[in-house]
């Protein structure tokens, strides 16, 4: 018995036909008896869901000057420059798909690792670009909590995306992402479940975050994490960015304030042994990312091309 397609079908084998049969917009309403612009909304429906994924295979250049051009200025034990999408292009988009194979290198590793993931815009698009793929004996789990202000869950959360395409268990951080006392923050972490991903999370053999920059447009306060009034005084404190909430200064010195006594997760130690790789891009988040490599809170780094040459100028 035949069933009517879905709006997925539909969108998948628009996005099939554009992306690899390589035909026309035309066409491809033509071959599926729709209007141009219904074929044209499929096509970009297909690629905003992630219907459809396409991969550059092909190391260019002068993205490799750049990788190697990083790691020495920064001694990076992993790094991927993607190209740039110009003027205009989503930065968490450009190296979502370098940041998905560098995650698919690690689960092709034949010994069980535990792999830890901050959260934010990055790492989310790194996991829709992910290939679905057996995990193994791999453990995934949360740096930080997963509980918005409001109760909700967070906006940005990873590892649930990401256990979800490989079909794998995974171990969140069921507390608050910042706790509204001390006290608080305290109970949380003494729970039994939470101290037991809180271990787990500590013995990452590799570890995956996002950085986010510490301006007007802090993701920290447009997602609702801390007021206008605390982010002008952690600005005043000299906040540089944020790894998994924990603010910290242009050297990599996280800031000894109250509010980052108030993180509920774990802190990102500067100085691992163990690859600590940052996901980021974009002109906003350069002095961010500048900052963690100078303070080996991170070493290693998934950036695209005009980050890349942003951070190897003279500061």
């Amino acid at each position: 018995m035949s069933t009517e397609p879905s709006l997925q079908d539909e969108a998948a084998r628009a996005g099939w036909l554009y992306y690899v049969a390589g035909m026309t917009q035309d066409q491809i309403a033509a071959e599926l008896g729709v209007s141009r612009q219904r074929a044209q909304r499929l096509v970009s429906r297909a690629m905003a869901e992630g219907l459809i994924q396409i991969r550059l295979v092909h190391r260019i250049g002068a993205c490799l000057d750049l990788e190697r051009a990083l790691t020495e200025r920064y001694r990076l034990t992993r790094c991927r420059v993607a190209p740039g999408l110009g003027p205009g292009g989503d930065p968490a988009r450009a190296i979502a798909t370098a940041a998905a194979a560098e995650l698919e290198r690690v689960l092709r590793i034949d010994t069980p690792q535990v792999i830890a993931f901050g959260t934010g815009r990055a790492l989310r698009a790194m996991a829709e670009q992910l290939t679905r793929t057996d995990p193994g004996q791999h453990r995934i789990v949360s740096l930080l909590g997963n509980i918005a202000p409001d109760g909700s869950a967070t906006l940005y959360d990873v590892i649930s995306r990401i256990a979800e395409k490989l079909n794998a268990t995974y171990y969140p951080m069921p507390v608050p992402v910042i706790s509204d006392t001390p006290e608080e923050r305290e109970f949380f972490m003494h729970l039994r479940p939470v101290r037991t991903v809180f271990n787990l999370a500590r013995q990452a053999d590799i570890t995956f975050v996002g950085v986010g920059q510490m301006g007007p447009d802090a993701p920290l306060a447009l997602d609702g994490f801390v007021t206008p009034d605390a982010l002008r005084e952690l600005q005043e404190l000299g906040a540089a960015g944020e790894i998994c909430s924990w603010v910290y200064d242009a050297q990599g010195r996280y800031i000894d304030t109250p509010r980052n006594a108030l993180v509920g997760g774990v802190r990102v130690e500067p100085g691992q042994s163990k690859p600590v790789i940052a996901v980021a891009a974009g002109s906003a988040k350069v002095m961010a990312i500048r900052a963690a490599l100078t303070g080996r809170i991170v070493n290693g780094l998934v950036t695209d091309e005009p980050t890349a040459t942003a951070l190897l100028a003279a500061s």
